[in-house]
């Protein structure tokens, strides 16, 4: 189990700073939810745009969407800038 993991619960809803893979200097704000992950049995994913990513220390998850907007602010820069 990843450290990570002991945190989040299956259906729970989360908010992911998901970077543009195709423009790397464009990142967003995305609700997605903690699922059992269907390719590795025991372990949980995030299910974000029809994709299952393993739940892993290097995703910036937030609980509330007010966290994730604080952490992409601190990072990126106000949104209204």
């Amino acid at each position: 189990m990843n450290l990570s993991e002991a945190f989040y619960t299956p259906g729970e809803i989360v908010y992911v700073i998901y970077r543009n893979p195709h423009t790397q200097n464009v990142a967003n704000i995305q609700e997605a939810a903690v699922v059992n992950d269907p390719d590795n049995p025991g372990q949980l994913a995030v299910f974000l745009y029809e994709t299952y990513y393993p739940l892993t220390d290097e995703l910036a998850i937030y609980r509330s969407e007010e966290e994730a907007e604080t952490a992409y602010n601190y990072y990126f820069g106000a949104i209204d800038e």
